[in-house]
């Protein structure tokens, strides 16, 4: 009996302000595809500017899914990321469609791509509650500090502000007496359920770091500190899993009274530095990547596009 064919899947990934949207946008319009963000701050609604959101202009008219979708108080995550994306591509390819993932939460192309099992060892949540009370009696840190003593590794892919992931990395070590870390790297092993091509748009390091700087500069004067002024009148706090996101959490803190606009404004810039130089070492470790050096095209997406839609018909994804 003949083998049943898997799904097609498109991935455009790299460090942020590298020039993914407008790629994706041209590599959606040449090859028949529809948009997965994988996103973890353009999920929100009335977070446009600090997310760097794609506008309705510059959709070109290619649906986007899984942007605008909750409220900023609202919680989202992998597990959510994995089920609605899932969803998404088979709804897109429903309709004879490409489905073509794009963002640069790494973690989230991981869990889709492979399939990554994220059920719970039981239902039990005391030891969540403890370590919530912890968080909140001791800070973050101290959170912190004891996944790194049970689990460095996952250390290394978890920021010490997402309380959350860091309470799951000690739950799950707890519970099962394995590290997530190495749960996580055994199911990257898993077969993909997809036929796909895994892009990762890169460039040269200083470039890169001119075009975060200038789109930071661009979000203060599309007016950044009044959309999160914004969020703030609408009960949101620094606590919240959307107010953790880059460019938020400074200018709460300016808001705050915790820091000078200008302090603001340089933290963004350098934790947005130090968070593309994170994302670039994940994808760096990622099995079946495409990598995609801007300078080897002339820092031309027409080429680069070119360049990609030959490996898309060479892998018969198209």
């Amino acid at each position: 009996m003949r083998e049943k064919r898997k799904t097609p899947l498109v991935i455009l990934t790299g460090p942020t302000a590298v020039g993914k949207t407008a790629l994706s946008v041209a590599l959606a319009g040449k090859t028949g595809g529809e948009i997965i963000s994988a996103d973890s701050m353009q999920v929100y609604r009335h977070m446009d500017i600090g997310s760097a959101k794609i506008t309705a202009a510059q959709t070109g008219g290619i649906p986007h899914h899984l942007i605008d979708i909750l409220e900023p108080y609202e919680e989202f995550n992998v597990v959510m990321f994995q089920r609605l994306a899932r969803r998404a591509v088979q709804e897109i390819c429903g309709r004879g469609h490409i489905p073509v993932v794009v963002g640069g939460t790494g973690f989230y192309i991981q869990a889709l791509l492979y399939d990554i099992d994220f059920t719970e060892n039981d239902g039990d949540t005391a030891l969540r509650g403890q370590l919530q009370e912890l968080a909140r009696r001791e800070g973050a840190a101290a959170l912190y500090e004891r996944l790194r003593r049970v689990d460095p590794e996952s250390c290394e892919a978890i920021h010490a502000n997402n309380i959350k992931r860091v309470i799951r990395a000690i739950e799950f070590y707890e519970k099962t007496g394995t590290k997530i870390s190495e749960h996580n790297r055994t199911q990257r092993l898993n077969d993909s359920p997809y036929r796909f091509a895994y892009f990762v748009l890169n460039d040269d390091r200083q470039k890169l770091y001119a075009r975060i700087e200038a789109r930071v500069d661009e979000m203060m004067e599309s007016g950044l500190v009044e959309e999160v002024r914004r969020l703030k009148e609408m009960g949101c706090t620094a606590d919240m899993v959307a107010m953790q996101g880059l460019g938020y959490k400074e200018i709460l803190a300016y808001l705050d009274g915790k820091s000078t606009l200008e302090e603001a404004v340089g933290r963004i810039k350098l934790n947005t530095r130090h968070f593309a130089k994170r994302q670039l070492t994940w994808f760096r470790r990622e099995r079946d990547v495409i990598m995609l050096d801007r300078r080897e095209f002339g820092g031309s997406d027409e080429r680069i596009l070119d360049h990609m839609t030959e490996i898309l018909y060479g892998k018969g994804i198209l």
